[in-house]
């Protein structure tokens, strides 16, 4: 396809006024609402699109800085991203809706995608005392890059030739998730294809993309495809899973040579305890030789597939997007604010500007094409996604909304609050109408939170809140709680029945103490078992003695019974408030051998002989060290083989706390344990 020649009378254009405007104000069609960042090349904002029929999306603007403009290789280079972009529409790849040309500059409209990028969750994690990446969202986010960017290799033009697109900036920073839990690609601006090569010719002999995320083929120069981007995904992937840079060093020089010269780590080499099918899929993506890698994306996707089958890991994009609104809760809260605010003010100013604006330059895309369309004076040009004609603030109009704006300048304040996509929320200071050549630095509005104050007697509950168990005992005060929001507080301790209630805290009630007098358990368990076992009741070593269990809580219980040189039994039951339940057992004789929970501490030895399982033992929230049945196995998440029945499972975090659970083991066939690792 060959690119239409721009109209290069229009690149003299006067530029459009600068970055520091206060914001809202009207861009062509859109109205720009915050500005998100500016680079060497291009501005980006968050903008909003009117058309008929109340018609209103969320774009990201992409606009090509005003110096740079009359520069005709970046404009063609902003337009080779835009043909690139133009012909991919899949639910993984960030969607280019618009391109064209406003107050003498070139711009692209993007989809916006409400989330973060890696970096940003991994910022959000830090501050919420996480330490490391839950494997089961690292799965799913790799396999949304797979599906998308395996749509974009494969992608053909419409007689059928493949466009060989590569995308060659595989990193944290251009991998987006949203908070329902979708995963983006963005940022095909230095895409390589076969059908638009115009990247090549700018800056020839530039490693094009971030260093520590290239090929070897990409980071010494040589010749590249498709299996280019997968090295990148197994680096992403690398680091997601463990916690830990793969090629990162103190220049770019040595990082290259980290790429291209030395022996890489096995994932297993980094965090103990790593999952051998899941190391073997790694090293394969990061095969130094192409011919050794997966060949297409679609395959390490299929890879990837079989290995949460197999090991029963719960990624879901569900569960993801639950855990995305959890870690950025108070973010969110203060976008959709921020953003109502910002809204009713770029509604005044729509009422302020309705001129058509000058002759504008838009791209169509339709299927395969992009068309340039040079557009009459005094007309608007339609592109892709046109419903009404551009329209442009020009100054003697910005003048004049100026001299009004006095009864806005509390939105205008608030507008600069606006928190958007690009990295954690920072407002920025904007310049107010009331103050000729100065400006005051605004705060963002204050989103109001609450907290509940939680009294026992005796002390010492634990205390959960949503089903999560909090880091402190009773008495506590949790605090930062959302608003208008129902809540599960329940309070446990071993020895009294459980208590519940459902509290919500309002703007009319920031506070609620709830006090509680725990009353003692009245379930009363009767042991007859022979030999004399150990009792483990619910995860935990019963230290009582005798053949009485007394003060259980009336609901679930487990109970784990074992003597040395048998084989130990579980009993799971439901007790009501008041009832003797009996267990009686006669254990049969079977030693537990020490390769039985998977041999020395992280070696995987499997026993010998029938009548054996798997125990798969992941974690949520962060790391820890495990061991069945009283033996270490490595850190989560891990795998070990055992005898087929029940065994226990306990989890030590980084900070010394031991939780505790057990599963049942059936014969060929793995038995899952998770724990959620509390936030500290």
């Amino acid at each position: 396809m060959q690119q239409t020649p721009v109209n290069s009378q229009r690149l003299s254009q006067p530029s459009a006024p600068g970055t520091d405007q206060v914001l809202p104000r009207q861009f062509g069609k859109y109205t720009l609402l915050r500005s998100l960042a500016r680079g060497g090349m291009a501005e980006v904002y968050l903008a909003l699109q009117r058309a008929v029929a109340g018609f209103e999306k969320l774009v990201v603007i992409k606009r090509i800085l005003p110096e740079l403009a009359r520069d005709q290789s970046f404009v063609e280079m902003l337009l080779h991203e835009a043909r690139v972009a133009a012909t991919l529409s899949h639910p993984n790849i960030v969607q280019t809706f618009d391109v064209g040309e406003v107050e003498g500059t070139y711009y692209i409209a993007m989809e916006h995608v409400n989330g973060e990028d890696i970096r940003s969750i991994v910022r959000g994690m830090k501050r919420a005392g996480m330490s490391d990446f839950p494997l089961e969202h690292a799965l799913c986010i790799v396999l949304g890059v797979c599906s998308g960017l395996a749509y974009a290799h494969e992608k053909r033009d419409l007689d059928g030739h493949a466009i060989n697109i590569v995308h060659r900036d595989v990193s944290p920073q251009n991998i987006l998730v949203t908070f329902e839990g979708d995963v983006k690609v963005v940022d095909f601006g230095i895409a390589k294809s076969t059908q638009v090569a115009v990247a090549e010719k700018v800056g020839t002999g530039q490693l094009k993309g971030k260093i520590p995320y290239m090929s070897p083929e990409q980071a010494t120069g040589r010749p590249i495809d498709h299996r280019s981007d997968i090295f990148s995904v197994g680096i992403v992937l690398f680091e997601l899973s463990t916690g830990r840079r793969l090629f990162k060093s103190q220049s770019e020089h040595e990082t290259l040579k980290l790429i291209c010269e030395r022996d890489y780590p096995r994932p297993s080499q980094v965090r103990p305890g790593y999952p051998a099918s899941l190391e073997l899929i790694v090293m394969k993506a990061l095969a130094r030789d192409v011919t050794r890698r997966y060949q297409t994306a679609r395959e390490l996707q299929a890879d990837l597939e079989t290995f949460i089958r197999t090991e029963r890991v719960a990624a879901s994009t569900v569960a993801l997007g639950n855990w995305m609104k959890s870690l950025f809760e108070e973010k969110i809260a203060q976008q959709k604010a921020a953003l109502q605010d910002a809204k009713q003010l770029a509604d005044v100013i729509a009422t302020q500007y309705s001129d058509p604006g000058e002759s504008m330059v838009g791209i169509t895309t339709t299927g395969m094409s992009l068309r340039v369309v040079p557009g009459a004076a005094g007309d608007g040009t339609a592109t892709g996604t046109d419903i009404t004609a551009y329209t442009q603030v020009r100054p003697s109009a910005l003048k004049r909304w100026l001299a009004i704006a006095g009864a806005v300048v509390v939105l205008v304040g608030v507008a600069a609050a606006l928190a958007v996509v690009a990295g954690p929320f920072k407002p920025k200071p904007v310049a107010t109408a009331t103050q000729a050549g100065g400006s005051t630095a605004v705060e963002p509005p204050a989103v109001a939170r609450g907290k509940i104050t939680i009294k026992t007697d005796p002390v010492g509950c634990d205390v959960w809140l949503n089903g999560e168990l909090q880091k402190s005992i009773t008495p506590t005060t949790i605090d930062s709680l959302p608003l208008g929001r129902e809540m599960a507080v329940k309070v446990t301790k071993e020895g009294f029945e459980a208590f519940s209630e459902s509290v919500t805290l309002t703007e009319d009630e920031l506070e609620k103490s709830v006090e509680i007098k725990m009353v003692k358990g009245s379930v009363t368990v009767v042991l007859k078992v022979t030999p004399i076992p150990a009792v483990y009741l619910d995860g935990k070593k019963w230290e009582g003695s005798g053949d009485r269990i007394e003060q259980l809580s009336a609901g679930e219980h487990k109970i784990v019974v074992s003597a040395p040189g048998f084989i130990p039994q579980t009993f799971t039951f439901v007790a009501k408030k008041g009832e003797t339940k009996t267990i009686e057992a006669t254990l049969a004789k079977g030693e537990i051998k020490p390769e039985a929970t998977g041999g020395p501490a992280g070696t995987g030895e499997e026993p010998k002989g029938k009548g054996s399982g798997k125990v798969r033992i992941g974690s949520k929230g962060g790391f820890c060290e495990a061991s069945v049945n009283g033996r270490g196995v490595g850190s989560t998440p891990t795998e070990v083989t055992v005898p087929e029945g029940p065994v226990s499972v306990t989890c030590r975090t980084a900070d010394g706390k031991v939780l505790s659970s057990g599963a049942t083991v059936k014969a060929g066939e793995t038995a899952k344990v998770s724990f959620t690792i509390p936030s500290k």
